[in-house]
């Protein structure tokens, strides 16, 4: 099975916001499940909820909303125009945070599933003998990494994956914004089934590649 120059565009761009939709779970979702998992019962519940958010509404809706954050029908969004000269509407950087935002919550809740099986003591052991951002550097992320990984896989495949919050912030622009499922919609609408099944054996194979590497990751950790 071959591509042509539109689908391996749309598999470039699909890699490039993959890439920094992930950076941006690991970034901001290791903080987030680190301090969900040690903070208060109130204030976990009120930092896991925020987190989530975006796992119960519709994509689209969270497209729509940061379409109107990053435009300029927003005064948030002008400053990011006018003042500091950065463009993400219709852009492939905004995708990929329109991407990121909604893989986020299944990465958090993956990491924070691995922060809570650290014992306690040995925390409260760490930070009696190192700062808490060496103690979390040195002894939460080690023994934390399994969860970890497998955060990044997910919220690797999820943005890969998504569609609706990034067309409507990105648009569906060919070579430039048209990531891999929004080539498989327009192959399905002009009845181009032998470029659709070729975009989506890629998918396939991609998924199928997470999946592996998840189980790896997981038979590790089970015999640890």
């Amino acid at each position: 099975m071959s591509f042509d120059g539109l689908e391996l565009s749309a598999i470039r761009v699909s890699a490039q916001v993959m890439a920094l939709a992930t950076l941006m779970c690991i970034v901001v979702g290791t903080t987030l499940a680190w301090y969900i998992a040690r903070s208060g019962r109130r204030v976990a519940a009120l930092l896991s909820a925020l987190a989530l958010l975006p796992l119960v509404i519709p994509p689209s809706a969270v497209g729509y909303y940061l379409l109107y954050a990053f435009g300029r029908q927003s005064t948030f969004g002008n400053f990011l125009i006018d003042d500091v000269g950065l463009r993400l509407v219709f852009t492939w950087p905004g995708a990929a945070i329109a991407a990121g935002v909604v893989s986020l919550p299944l990465f958090v809740r993956t990491a924070q599933a691995g922060f809570e099986q650290i014992d306690p003591e040995l925390l409260a052991v760490a930070s009696t003998m190192a700062s808490p951002f060496r103690a979390f550097v040195r002894v939460a992320l080690p023994l934390a990494w399994p969860a970890l990984v497998a955060a990044t896989l997910i919220a690797a495949a999820r943005s890969l994956g998504e569609f609706g919050a990034t067309v409507i912030i990105a648009g569906n622009i060919p070579g430039e914004t048209q990531t891999v499922p929004a080539a498989i919609y327009d192959a399905v609408q002009a009845g181009d089934r032998p470029r659709a099944n070729a975009l989506a054996f890629f998918s396939l194979v991609f998924g199928l590649v997470v999946l592996a590497g998840l189980s790896l990751v997981l038979q590790r950790q089970r015999y640890r």
